[in-house]
């Protein structure tokens, strides 16, 4: 399964089913490891020593992305709201863009929501509700991938 994004005016909402507990979730959420993994998506590269986390109401987290062309560009966000391991409010300052992420278990897994509103004009397109589609997506490989390294770490 895909991510799926819709825009509505100044929204745009993003669903996703992931075969990780919230737990899991949360950590690729508020780790500057699990951050760097996904956070690109298919669009961008995060290099890993860039990304910081203070996780908590008033904290800050950044980091670089490196588009294909090389172009860097570095993000910040400040955390409004923190309730471990459902839901993680964070605003983009400098846009005023806020970000509400919803984790509810679903089945043997995670069913993410990802709600940002006060978009500004220029994240208002189909562009940038496919690049949030694939940044869930990438975080649903990097799961994948890091409960696969788990597994394999498991004495038979």
């Amino acid at each position: 399964m895909t991510a799926r994004a819709e825009r509505h005016g100044d929204e745009l909402i993003a669903r996703r089913h992931l075969r990780a507990g919230a737990a899991r979730v949360w950590a690729a959420f508020t780790t500057p490891t699990g951050l760097a993994a996904f956070w690109g998506g298919s669009h961008a590269e995060v290099p890993p020593g860039s990304v910081t986390v203070d996780a908590r109401p008033g904290g800050e987290f950044a980091l670089d992305t490196r588009a294909p062309d090389g172009a860097t560009r570095r993000l910040r966000f400040v955390y409004v709201r923190l309730d471990p391991p459902r839901e993680l409010v964070f605003d983009e300052p400098v846009t005023g863009l806020r970000t509400t992420v919803t984790l509810r278990p679903a089945g043997e897994g995670t069913e993410l929501t990802v709600h940002q509103r006060r978009l500004p004009p220029e994240l208002r397109t189909a562009r940038a509700a496919d690049g949030l589609a694939s940044i869930l997506d990438a975080l649903a490989a990097h799961l994948s991938a890091e409960g696969a390294d788990s597994a394999a770490d498991q004495p038979a």
